[in-house]
């Protein structure tokens, strides 16, 4: 049996705390080895037996560490990453990626240079429902699809002092969750032709997006990803409507909030479904009948686990190359839309 792969936290704010640390420390095979913070008492409260580093340097120049992982304000990702490359290092990028295509193909074609892999964290890609749905449209449920909604949805009135909400590179809502939406939805569908863009801001004093509806445009399928800090009452998270039916899911993942609770992955009934899937079949006179769809658990662990098999070399990177530049590009041309107020074509 290989030996455990030692994992450097950089960066203990939300999403270190709540993601990434505790799925490192659950993932077979990996060890959470040291975090890069400026909060020891913080990480030693939860992770009494792991070395914490007052700065990344420290951490690149421990040749027992193999794999860093990223999860600093978005700004920080390409510099950050160019310098765990350049230690030798495997590395991973909490979404997004980094501010700008262009730093996210010099961070890959490092990595290329150099040997290393470098993965960007696409957790809901594991999922309940999306896991679920993938599954029924392979499987020809709906047919071929013709539309393709998905809303990601809170209820977050007031604006809060943090990063993410104040201008600059790399913050709002659309470079926050479109990531999430955008590689979904190109999972399921590949590139699209094209993409337009609806950026707005909509709560009194923010500063930054926190409103998105966009539509990618296929040869026949419409693309509808939409997301909004205002929503007390939620649209279905995804509808799928084909020439033969349609699925509709209902909430948000359970793994997020389990998290947030301090589960730990793994646990009995982790990442269960919230609600069933609803599968509507419809004959050809018109006829309709629904019926719930068992779902597959959800496991954001399944993520490191691909990337612990990466580095290991057998198998392949779960986010690979193409799929990290593919979304950069959408997030790129969605605000040039949005910006321009039009349709702007993937070029060919």
């Amino acid at each position: 049996m290989s030996a455990p792969l030692n994992v450097a936290l950089v960066g203990y704010g939300f999403v270190g705390t709540v993601f990434h640390a505790p799925l490192i420390a659950a993932t077979d095979g990996l060890t959470l080895h040291s975090i890069v913070s400026s909060r020891p008492e913080a990480v030693h409260a939860d992770w009494p037996g792991v070395r914490v580093a007052a700065d990344l340097t420290s951490v690149l120049a421990d040749p027992a560490v193999d794999l860093v992982v990223i999860a600093t304000p978005n700004t920080l990702h390409a510099p950050q990453a160019h310098a765990a490359l350049d230690a030798g290092k495997h590395v991973v990028v909490d979404k997004p990626f980094t501010v700008s295509l262009a730093e996210a193909v010099a961070v890959l074609a490092h990595g290329e240079r150099v040997d290393r892999v470098v993965s960007v964290f696409q957790n809901r890609r594991w999922d309940s429902d999306f896991l679920t749905l993938r599954a029924l449209i392979a499987d020809g449920a709906v047919g071929e699809v013709t539309q393709f909604d998905s809303h990601f949805d809170r209820f977050r009135p007031e604006v809060r002092d943090r990063w993410r909400e104040r201008p600059g590179p790399g913050t709002g809502l659309w470079f926050d969750l479109g990531p999430h939406l955008l590689d979904q939805a190109t999972q399921l569908f590949g590139a699209p032709l094209a993409i337009t863009a609806d950026i707005a801001i909509q709560r009194d004093g923010s500063r930054t997006d926190d409103w998105f509806h966009v539509v990618l445009r296929h040869a026949r399928l419409r693309v509808i990803l939409h997301a909004s800090a205002m929503i007390a009452a939620g649209e279905p998270r995804f509808a799928v409507h084909g020439t033969q039916g349609s699925i509709v899911t209902q909430g948000l993942d359970s793994q997020e909030d389990a998290l947030k609770a301090g589960r730990t992955p793994g646990d009995l009934g982790w990442g269960a479904p919230l609600s069933p899937v609803l599968v509507t079949s419809a004959s050809a006179d018109g006829a309709t009948h629904t019926r719930a769809v068992p779902s597959e658990p959800g496991d954001y662990r399944r993520f490191y686990a691909a990337v612990r098999d990466a580095i290991r070399g057998t198998a392949a990177n779960p986010v690979s190359a193409a799929d990290a530049l593919l979304v950069m590009h959408l997030l790129e041309l969605g605000r040039e839309s949005s910006d321009e107020r039009r349709e702007v074509m993937l070029p060919a």
